[in-house]
């Protein structure tokens, strides 16, 4: 395993423990990152008006489509980072 994946699935544990939850707009972000830098970009169709946390959901994973898994991991423990430091 390399280093940035330890480090990544490190930050992936420690967004279970945050002190506070962050609100909508981190979480979506934080999801969008951790599923780019996971599974690649977007894939699927886009939920329809019914699901409301579906679509948005897919809309942050889609707006972050084209980054590399490194860099999405990269971005997803500075966000951790930064939320641990308060």
């Amino acid at each position: 395993m390399s280093e940035l994946q330890a480090r990544f699935e490190a930050a992936v544990a420690a967004s279970q423990t945050l002190s506070e939850r962050p609100d909508n707009a981190t979480l979506l972000k934080l999801y969008a990152l951790y599923k780019q830098a996971s599974e690649g970009d977007v894939q699927g169709r886009r939920p329809g008006f019914g699901d409301m946390a579906g679509r948005a959901k897919y809309d942050a994973w889609a707006s972050v489509k084209g980054i590399a898994s490194a860099d999405a991991m990269q971005n997803y423990i500075a966000w951790i980072d930064k939320l641990q430091a308060g």
